[in-house]
């Protein structure tokens, strides 16, 4: 895809001086309006590549300046005009999960199970950022997650790789549309490459111990797919694995990333990674880190500078060749003709259809709600009484989630008491808030009312990039709150809103109903009280397990047999893991209720043995299912299919995903879902990276999620 360009791009090269190539390998923060002259220097000088538009490393939890769009299109004149080779800048953003109009947080749109829904929500997005300058995001994070006490779980997919690679495939052609040149589109760039996920501990920036066979089957195949979409770039990640930090490895960087998965855009740091390499024990000084970084294939420096100042004498020296500083180059050139920067440099205003945005915000919002419990409570009518209690009536902030640095407040983002009184009052009943808790003054309203409703959950301000947490339980104010409201009498429902999958063991009991809404964006206030009262039917599934409590971590579905029947996921005496509680989830990786039931029936396998030769050369196993609507409402399902290998070279893992179809159904309706299984799905990767698929006896579990009963035994001969 980025090789088409390779003459032109060398055109380009040729043309440049030493210190001008080194100049594009350097990306500088956002200048205020005082440094603007400053920068229009540099720039006339070759010294900068790009520009990032943020001025912290934390950006998604600090206040970022907005964009001033004739400041950029001003420094990009200054490049196209004023500089001697006339190479335009690119210009990145974290624009993570939205840009004025924000979209559920990664993890939940995650939970949606629907990445056509997914993607045009990204194109939505790429729209808005692109105009304000914006011609490159850094996103998607592809980070999988064992832990939810990490903050940064929230712009990930969760702990399973299939689902997490058929998000990140949505989420680059959502972000790079069709045509990446296109005014609309920005260039993705998937990160953190690779294991930032894995953080011992759950605590960001800590060491990681990861070998090379579950990198290769569990952490590397969003980055693949990713990849396989189109993606751009890469944001290298400053985590070390095994002691060997990926900033400064070829192993990771170049032998891995663009041998083994066929990368072919350009590598960024992470925010002063470069520098990093000295407090990390593996350089002396500035130079030293240069020169590991760049040998090790990281093409553009972000923020610290180590490039611009050290490069030109580690060139000339020989310690870095300029075969490496030319192809590092070129492959930046490549992206930015790829994205048509040389051809539309600048940016124009044009007009967005806010209201589209805005309501493909709200579907995916009520798309990713999940459902994880219902003693017959909801939906709610709403010519009810309601008691509502939350901390976060007026919050609208936190409704964003973190890293929304340029979202819409105000009117443009409902508050949780505005959509409560608005969706209520349209039904004729009547709501009595409580701004926290239920205090004594609410007794009379207590007895009067049909149904306590608790908006509860977590700050946007303790997730997002080193907002770790060492428990992740609701605060101990709201458990009390869930036992006072259980103790009048009446029905209590709780919403959630979270960044990250909550240990709920101490208040699950005082619940009558659980909707766990996530930090949903603009419209999430409105997505999750129409939810609440039927308006939407919720559909979500989990997409990382839900622990009983913070103790159990890690606790994921795909892991492998023990050799004792202690498997407690699966139900394998949860007792004998920890003396004190059940070592099984709450709620399961894939599951999640609805408004209506759905009955699975009449489970077919086209056949049950296969040849080797023949499933190498491309025949599948094909298995049908029927899934009925049995309830009175019309619902959607999302039908899974999991796999185990019985027996083979390497442990595998007692459930895999390997494919979902969700489907709409209207009451009574029936249709029958189709999976198809071959050489990608049965096989795995070998620690030395290859592919193998090895003859033997495999397990199939169709059903609403993980813990699906099995469905068939196959046979490849």
């Amino acid at each position: 895809m980025f090789k088409e360009y390779d003459i032109r791009a060398k055109e380009i090269l040729k043309g440049m001086t030493l210190e001008e190539k080194i100049g594009q390998l350097n990306q500088s923060v956002l200048p205020g309006e005082d440094r603007l002259e400053e920068y229009k220097d540099k720039i006339r000088r070759g010294e900068i590549g790009s520009i990032i538009l943020t001025t912290s490393a934390t950006a998604g939890n600090d206040e970022q300046k907005a964009i001033v769009v004739e400041h950029l299109n001003s420094l990009q004149k200054t490049a196209m005009e004023e500089s001697r080779v006339k190479i335009p800048m690119i210009y990145g953003r974290d624009v993570i999960h939205g840009h004025h109009t924000v979209y559920p947080i990664p993890l939940a749109s995650a939970a949606s199970f629907d990445p056509e829904l997914v993607r045009q929500c990204y194109r939505c997005i790429a729209e808005d950022a692109t105009s304000e300058s914006t011609h490159w995001t850094f996103s998607p994070m592809l980070d999988l997650c064992r832990d939810p006490r990490w903050g940064r779980i929230i712009e990930g997919p969760g702990e399973d790789p299939y689902l997490a690679s058929r998000m990140a495939e949505a989420y680059v052609k959502g972000f790079q549309g069709d045509d990446l040149s296109a005014p609309d589109s920005m260039v993705a760039c998937a990160k953190h490459y690779v294991g930032y996920g894995f953080s011992e501990g759950g605590r960001d920036y800590h060491r990681t111990e990861i070998s090379d066979y579950t990198l290769y089957n569990y952490v590397l195949p969003p980055f693949r797919a990713a990849v396989k979409a189109g993606a751009g770039t890469v944001m290298s990640s400053f985590n070390d694995i095994n002691g060997e930090p990926v900033t400064s490895s070829k192993k990771y960087l170049t032998d891995i990333l663009r041998g083994n998965l066929g990368f072919e855009g350009f590598v960024i740091a992470d925010w002063f990674a470069v520098s990093q390499l000295k407090r990390q024990g593996l350089a002396e000084d500035m130079a030293d880190c240069t020169r590991l970084a760049l040998n090790a294939g990281l093409d553009m420096d972000m923020a610290d500078e180590h490039y611009i100042n050290t490069l030109r004498d580690l060139v000339l020296s020989g310690e870095v060749s300029m075969e490496t500083l030319d192809e590092a180059v070129l492959r930046v050139l490549r992206v930015k003709l790829a994205a048509g920067l040389f051809d539309n440099p600048y940016v124009e205003a044009k007009k967005i259809d806010r209201a589209h945005h805005v309501a493909l915000s709200e579907k995916l919002a009520a798309e990713s709600m999940v459902l994880v419990k219902n003693d017959g409570v909801l939906p709610l009518r709403k010519d009810q009484t309601i008691v509502a209690s939350s901390p976060f009536f007026d919050d609208r902030r936190l409704l964003h989630g973190s890293w929304a640095l340029d979202g819409y407040l105000g009117a443009s983002t409902p508050s949780l008491r505005e959509a409560l009184n608005e969706v209520v009052g349209q039904g004729g009943g009547t709501v009595y808030t409580c701004d926290y808790g239920i205090h004594d003054n609410s007794t009379y309203w207590l007895a009067h009312a049909d149904t306590v409703l608790l908006l509860l959950g977590e700050s946007h301000t303790v997730t997002g990039e080193a907002r770790c947490r060492s428990d992740i339980s609701l605060t101990p104010d709201q458990e009390a709150i869930c036992r006072k409201a259980k103790a009048t009498g009446k029905k209590v429902v709780g919403v959630i809103f979270c960044g990250r999958p909550l240990a709920l063991e101490s208040v699950e009991p005082y619940l009558d109903a659980i909707l766990i809404a996530w930090h949903g964006g603009t419209r999430a206030a409105h997505a999750a009280i129409k939810t609440v009262f039927g308006d939407y039917n919720p559909s979500g599934r989990a997409p990382v397990t839900f622990v009983r409590r913070t103790g159990h971590i890690p606790l994921y579905y795909n892991v492998t047999s023990s050799g004792r029947p202690v498997d407690g996921y699966y139900g394998e005496h949860p007792e004998f893991c920890y003396t004190d509680s059940p070592a099984s989830p709450l709620y399961p990786f894939g599951y999640g209720l609805s408004y209506t039931t759905f009955e699975y029936s009449d489970a077919k396998a086209e056949r049950c043995e296969i040849g080797y030769e023949d499933i190498i050369n491309g025949e599948k196993l094909k298995f049908t299912v029927k899934v009925k609507n049995t309830g009175d409402r019309a619902g959607k399902e999302t039908a899974q299919i999991y796999i185990r290998d019985l027996k083979a070279s390497y442990m595998r893992p007692l459930r895999e995903l390997k494919g979902f179809k969700k489907i709409a159904l209207e009451p009574g309706e029936e249709k029958e879902v189709t999976f198809e299984l071959g050489y990608e799905e049965l096989g795995f990767y070998l620690p030395d990276g290859s592919y193998t698929l090895e003859r033997g006896l495999f397990e199939i579990y169709i059903g609403k999620d993980c813990l699906a009963g099995k469905s068939f035994e196959v046979f490849v001969k």
